[in-house]
């Protein structure tokens, strides 16, 4: 396939029904009520430390990253791709581009957290050059149950 028949560009709030669409056909989870609410990722798309980006072919949404960075270190999140553009090429496309706007931003490390249950995702980023580290423990406390 040819490397443009898709595009990517930045996601826009416009997108956001077309969005949680494409989560549920990947089977991404995500808390509508919650961190993944139309209103919350209103708010976080307009952060200067968030990159969200989806593919689109023909006017339809078929794969997502969004990106956040803490201006040393640059994260990886809800990458989707939809079952039927699988194997394509496009999450790789999303996560490089992902990567070139994080460069350009002077962030030098790039990582992505993956639940171990998540085997598609698992090899996805390590054929992307990714490192899995298994000397690091993950710890999270969180406001709400929503989130």
């Amino acid at each position: 396939m040819p490397k443009n028949w898709f595009k990517i560009r930045r996601f826009r709030i416009s997108d956001y029904g077309a969005l949680i669409k494409l989560w549920d056909s990947a089977k991404l989870p995500y808390k509508p009520k919650g961190r993944d609410s139309r209103e919350q990722i209103q708010r976080q798309i307009k952060k200067s430390y968030t990159l969200s980006l989806v593919a689109e072919l023909d006017g339809k949404i078929i794969g997502s990253v969004f990106g956040t960075h803490d201006g040393r270190k640059g994260w990886i999140n809800r990458l989707a791709v939809a079952p039927a553009y699988r194997q394509k090429g496009i999450g790789r496309r999303l996560v490089d581009e992902l990567e070139v706007r994080f460069h350009k931003l002077g962030i030098g490390i790039i990582a992505s957290l993956i639940e171990d249950w998540n085997k598609t995702s698992l090899i996805a980023f390590q054929k992307l050059g990714y490192k899995k580290h298994k000397d690091i423990t993950y710890f999270s406390k969180r406001k709400t149950s929503q989130i």
